[in-house]
């Protein structure tokens, strides 16, 4: 496939997301002005060795610890921005009467919470003039707290005097189920994202606005920030043939938009007919990153416990994740922080030709130690420590793409790949058959 293939496809979805406001999906608001797309710079990694051999000092297990000098920001620093007005309290306060006398039904989970980090069940559970009747939870369940691909298997929330029943959607009910969509007259979102097409909250989003089609009722979005901004998207967009569960959306990996404007998007692209309503932030600049918005983070995920690894999760989780032998954190108490694999030798190799790739907003430092995971277990693995500098200038999935390009010119065939993994997170299969051939990231 020709370079040209993965850039007018991320080309097709700007233009697509661009006539957002023009929906088929009798969308009661406008979204916000689409994303720009445009193109990264390049990227590298590769090589660890034996924490004696290599000179770098060894993590104690389950630290991540890194060897080398540390390098530090020297931005200035700068007064605490008003906190972006989330969705859940615009609600609330002007326009409960999208849920007033209406049957809810909620598709949330620990992220949502609203100004005061007080969960979005919890307050509408807590109002009279709100009738939750049914919860959904996505991936990692209610809590947030469950390991990947597994939700609640039933069971009730119980809260204010109240019990409220609980499907999970994952397992043999990806979308809520017709029985327990009759149970309510509106369905409502509100989960925090991190903005990328990978990241499962969107899937749940998606399916559920397909069911909400079948049962022609009423969507309402709680919008909240996207962690990187809404002024930048990476990445060929998804094909058809490899839909998934982490790739559902005809979306690039890093999309640029909200949740609620990923509704508005997927009602016009997937011809979605069900009166969609995005309660939207108020405060909230395309511009911001979540370090911008004044608000508090509360974990997404097991795996994105900061917003820090929220911006890593895509350049070091497009790597680990795609099926090769490379560990991304995971088993670590630096989850998406790092890549490391047993077949790097040479930590200081690996960490000085990804810095000598001269990567916008990130440094690497070498590091050597012992995650408590999968073929990883208690072994000594090498690598490097991503240390991010500068989030907005930062590009996550060209970083991605260098360590993998890296990875392969230094280590060939001892980096395995499981090509039907790697077709199902990245969307396509020739950005693979491209790397195996040795392209380097700016011709792929």
């Amino acid at each position: 496939m020709s370079v040209s293939r993965g850039r007018l496809a991320l080309l097709s979805v700007v233009l697509a997301v661009a006539l957002v406001p023009s929906l088929s999906c009798q969308t009661q608001t406008s979204p916000r002005v689409a994303p720009d797309v445009r193109e990264p710079p390049a990227q590298v990694p590769n090589a660890a060795k034996d924490a004696g051999d290599a000179g770098v000092p060894e993590a104690e297990a389950g630290t991540g610890g890194v060897g080398g000098a540390a390098v530090e920001s020297t931005a200035a620093p700068q007064e605490a921005p008003t906190p972006v007005k989330l969705g859940i309290d615009v609600l609330l306060e002007r326009r409960i009467d999208l849920v007033q006398g209406k049957r809810v039904g909620l598709i949330t989970n620990a992220s949502a919470v609203d100004g005061a980090l007080k969960l979005t069940v919890d307050r509408l559970l807590e109002d009279p003039r709100v009738n939750v009747v049914q919860l959904y939870a996505p991936e990692h369940g209610l809590a947030g707290a469950m390991r990947n691909g597994k939700s609640d298997t039933g069971g009730t929330y119980e809260h204010a005097g109240k019990s409220v029943p609980i499907q999970g959607l994952t397992g043999d009910h990806f979308r809520p189920t017709r029985a327990n969509m009759a149970r309510h007259d509106v369905l409502v979102f509100d989960i925090q994202d991190i903005g990328s097409r990978t990241y499962t909250y969107i899937s749940s989003l998606g399916l559920g606005m397909e069911a909400a089609h079948r049962a022609k009722m009423p969507v309402i979005v709680l919008d909240r920030p996207n962690p990187l901004g809404g002024v930048r998207s990476e990445g060929p967009v998804r094909e058809k043939r490899f839909k998934s569960f982490v790739g559902w959306g005809p979306l690039p990996v890093t999309h640029g938009m909200t949740v609620g404007e990923v509704a508005h998007f997927y009602a016009r692209e997937l011809n979605l007919r069900c009166p969609v309503e995005v309660v939207e932030m108020e405060g909230w600049r395309r511009e911001m990153i979540w370090e911008d918005t004044g608000l508090s983070w509360v974990p997404t995920s097991p795996g994105i416990p900061h917003p820090h690894n929220a911006h890593l999760y895509v350049a070091t989780g497009m790597v680990g994740g795609s099926g090769p032998n490379v560990n991304e954190g995971g088993g670590n108490s630096q989850p998406f922080e790092l890549i490391g694999a047993l077949f790097i030798d040479d930590p200081k190799k690996l960490a000085a030709a990804l810095n000598a790739r001269g990567l916008p907003g990130v440094h690497f430092r070498p590091l050597v130690y012992r995650p408590w995971r999968r073929q990883f277990d208690g072994k000594r693995v090498g690598g490097v420590h991503l240390m991010l500098l500068d989030a907005k200038a930062f590009r996550p999935l060209h970083t991605a793409l260098s360590i993998l390009v890296t990875l392969q010119a230094l280590y060939g065939a001892k980096m395995t790949v499981d090509a039907t993994r790697f077709r199902r997170i990245w969307g396509n299969e020739w950005v693979l058959k491209m790397i195996r051939a040795g392209a380097d990231v700016d011709d792929i």
